[in-house]
């Protein structure tokens, strides 16, 4: 495994990173895809999760060295909390969630995140869950429509962060939006994150002309996420005749690690075959020129162009 330095923390995370969610058979994502309104509901947990398959690729995990796991609704954080008593791995490692129902647009204006108090109670419930005294990395995502709304509101978030640090219930903080550039910039610029979460692949790339590189300059690492675009990755290949899905999943991967901004990529599977075959990518991470052509040929796709354009207007919107 290969590793590298959250800032000058002293921390450093392996540059390939778990994702938590756990699939369907027609690939989508358990919890969200089966009923979203309880997906993203405090306290809900699905049936099922962190079993089977799951518990083999936490192993596989631990064989090769990720230290870095990222859960987002309750059931993955309940699940994990479990598993990491259940099979306990041999080295220290960094666990990042979020406030559930406060994130994204599950708040109005994401007022919930700004008031300590909630914000703290929110934070030890998923303490609970994960069965730990503190939280390596809280994921703060909130919307534009949050800074429009209280032009106090980054304040109020920055003081809030600093105080659950204080309380030792996280140890970072990570900024995250997808309200695209306008609203990382201004989370860059608060002082109180370090790091960027932050959806990266080469057909929703907004991040790399600004975003990435003013991180860079304030010491943020960058986690990277979706970077098989939830799957349409596979569906723009099928398109143009680019049918091994192993190798476009490196591909993807080794596009993503070639930006030296980034620290870690997220990848989500709970197919141990599948992460040994992106464990792959660690031998060599340069792409080659066949490999920039799979990627030129991917962008000929109808499906890719309509994704590359939505994302795009999405990013760049504010």
């Amino acid at each position: 495994m290969i590793y590298k330095e959250i800032g000058h923390t002293g921390v450093k995370i392996s540059i390939l990173s778990m994702g938590g969610h756990e699939y369907l058979p027609d690939g989508k994502s358990r919890g969200f895809n089966e009923n979203f309104e309880l997906a993203v509901r405090p306290g809900y947990i699905f049936e099922g999760f962190g079993r089977g398959r799951r518990t083999e690729v936490l192993s596989l995990a631990y064989q090769n060295g990720i230290n870095f796991f990222d859960v987002t609704q309750d059931s993955e954080k309940e699940a994990l909390g479990r598993n990491l008593k259940e099979f306990p791995p041999p080295y220290e490692i960094y666990i990042q969630t979020r406030p559930e129902g406060m994130v994204y647009t599950y708040d109005p204006y994401n007022a919930k995140m700004a008031n300590y108090a909630l914000l703290k109670a929110e934070v030890q419930r998923g303490l609970k869950l994960l069965q730990r005294d503190c939280l390596e990395f809280l994921n703060i995502a909130f919307m534009k429509s949050a800074l429009d709304h209280d032009p106090e509101y980054l304040d109020k978030i920055k003081d809030n962060i600093g105080r659950l640090k204080k309380e030792g219930l996280i140890r970072f903080a990570s900024a995250d939006t997808f309200s695209g550039e306008y609203t990382y910039l201004k989370q860059i610029e608060a002082g109180c994150f370090h790091t960027v979460y932050i959806n990266f692949n080469f057909a929703d790339d907004g991040g790399k002309w600004t975003v990435l590189s003013r991180a860079k300059e304030r010491g943020l690492a960058i986690i990277s996420r979706e970077a098989f675009m939830k799957g349409e990755l596979f569906k723009m290949g099928e398109e143009v005749g680019l049918t091994d899905r192993t190798r476009l999943a490196n591909i993807a991967l080794k596009w993503n690690l070639s930006f030296e901004e980034v620290t870690t990529v997220v990848v989500g599977t709970n197919n141990p075959s599948h992460l040994k075959k992106n464990l792959e990518v660690l031998k060599d991470l340069k792409l080659t020129d066949e490999e920039k052509d799979v990627i030129e040929k991917i962008k000929t796709s109808s499906i890719y162009k309509a994704y590359e354009k939505k994302k795009t207007e999405e990013f760049f919107e504010n």
